[in-house]
């Protein structure tokens, strides 16, 4: 896919474009991040102030696993891109 692109084609707007998408790669990997720092939390505060209460106990384990859960995917799409982005590179570098 990226390797039909022809380096000597390739202006300014499209290298400035390349760096506008590394930086949105690693703001949405910071949201994935944050976003799983706050399941977990929220699923840890269930678990410690309602943990005699088995069904907020069980909501509070999801969350935390959910939590890790994302961490793990929003990982997996930034090495993607981050893979991607490379291939681009390396094919115009």
């Amino acid at each position: 896919m990226y390797q039909d692109i022809d380096p000597e084609k390739l202006i300014v707007r499209d290298f400035l474009a390349l760096d506008r998408t590394v930086l949105a790669n690693e703001r949405t990997l910071l949201a994935y991040i944050r976003t799983a720092i706050a399941l977990a939390a929220s699923g840890a505060t269930l678990l410690k102030v309602f943990s005699p209460n088995v069904a907020v106990a069980s909501l509070g384990t999801i969350l935390v696993a959910s939590g890790l859960v994302l961490v793990g995917i929003g990982t997996r799409r930034y090495r993607t891109m981050t893979a991607r982005l490379k291939e681009i590179t390396r094919t115009n570098g």
